[in-house]
């Protein structure tokens, strides 16, 4: 069993300021993906100014969207009690499949602003996804949330009953918690390194319009489906139905099947 490493969740602190390896984490995807749509930049329709303002666009759909559908998907209910939680970003609180309609919002406005077609604009930016998708993740292991089930595994990680984010796991006069799967580090490896191989690769050729979007839809919803098995639900919300089946997996299944569809019409279409 492996203890979990106790990192201090605040970065920096500058008097009443503090600045969270979260917030760092986006700030350091966000950065990665710029400078890797440059490098793809000549290969494409984009130009250099292009991909700046695209940055902006994507950048406001994944924080507006990822934080208001969390709020919707997840924590709707005490939303309706305190409206005011919404700008609590401090506490946490994303949501990958908010972040993604964000996202999708924010492309078919830039993408109508430049005169480019939507899935023109999906295509190129999918492979830079998964790199986002695996700094929130590490954020998310920081941060001492999103644990999976118990498990006796030998990289099951034992969580300190002295830090407050972790009572809820441990029982009165334990120093340790009973070892959790890190779900997040699952994510941030499948998600994360391995679907932006594949989507790097694939995309590498010239593809039919559609197929790369349709790939990262069906790619990502498979990985977090298949997580979702070891990861705890979130607590205010539980199992939906039996002991298995989550928000968040209900929240995958239609994008694997929009996925699907995007894929096989590409290929029908057969128009790269």
């Amino acid at each position: 069993m492996i203890n979990y490493p106790q990192i201090d969740p605040v970065a920096v602190s500058i008097g009443p300021l503090q600045v969270h390896w979260y917030g760092i984490s986006y700030l350091i995807a966000l950065t990665l993906c710029w400078a890797l749509a440059r490098t793809r930049q000549k290969a494409s329709v984009w130009s250099n100014e292009q991909i700046d303002d695209m940055l902006f666009y994507l950048a406001l759909g994944v924080v507006l969207g990822g934080r208001i559908g969390y709020i919707i998907f997840y924590n709707f209910a005490q939303w309706i009690e305190n409206p005011l939680i919404l700008f609590q970003v401090w506490k946490g609180g994303m949501s990958f499949h908010g972040g993604l309609i964000g996202v999708l919002i924010a492309t078919f406005l830039f993408a109508k602003k430049q005169n480019k077609t939507f899935f023109q604009l999906t295509d190129f930016i999918a492979p830079f996804v998964p790199i986002g998708l695996f700094c929130g993740r590490i954020g998310n292991f920081i941060n001492g949330e999103l644990w999976g089930k118990v498990s006796d595994a030998s990289w099951a990680m034992r969580l300190p009953c002295d830090d407050s984010r972790f009572y809820a796991f441990c029982s009165y006069g334990q120093q340790w918690s009973a070892p959790h799967h890190p779900s997040m580090l699952y994510e941030a490896f499948f998600e994360g390194i391995i679907l932006f191989i594949l989507l790097f690769w694939f995309s590498a050729k010239p593809r039919p319009r559609m197929a790369i979007s349709g790939l990262f839809l069906m790619g990502y919803g498979c990985f977090r489906f298949l997580v979702e098995f070891v990861r705890l639900p979130d607590a205010h919300i539980g199992y939906l139905y039996a002991q298995w089946l989550t928000e968040g997996q209900v929240l995958s299944l239609p994008m694997m099947l929009a996925g699907l569809i995007l894929f096989v019409l590409a290929y029908k279409k057969n128009k790269v």
